[in-house]
């Protein structure tokens, strides 16, 4: 019985005790594929009390990196004024917030309101005069 601790711990040639050296992932490895692949967890919560229905939470989680996502179509964080200094705080338009960057909607909603007022005047106009 001449085993040392060492050898019975794994040998010093490199091979570890779960495979091989190569063969194990380190973290940083997980996490880079992880962030460039990207993944999702999905989950509900529900909690009912005499099969009625209390409370229901639906959990969607993304994790991945920054160009991942944009190559995804997802950057609301290039937009959201309390996470980037770049992003204008929303606006009001007559009476009611409309997200920055959205002007030439607001013009173009304001613009056909205004035609929508003239025609409905103008209709408003014939259905009197047809009734004389």
């Amino acid at each position: 019985m001449s085993d040392s601790l060492a050898g019975r711990m794994g040998s010093p040639s490199g091979i570890s005790p779960y495979g091989q050296q190569g063969s194990s992932a380190n973290l940083a490895d997980i996490l880079e594929r992880v962030l460039d692949k990207g993944i999702v967890i999905a989950g509900d919560i529900q909690i009912n009390l005499l099969d009625i229905e209390l409370l229901t939470i639906k959990l969607r989680l993304l994790v991945a990196s920054v160009d991942k996502a944009k190559e995804m179509g997802i950057d609301w964080w290039e937009h959201d004024p309390s996470l980037s200094s770049g992003a204008r705080p929303p606006r009001q338009v007559d009476g009611q917030s409309s997200p920055a960057g959205d002007e030439e909607l607001a013009q173009e909603n304001a613009r056909l309101k205004a035609e929508l007022t003239e025609l409905r005047r103008a209709a408003g106009a014939d259905s009197k005069g047809e009734r004389q």
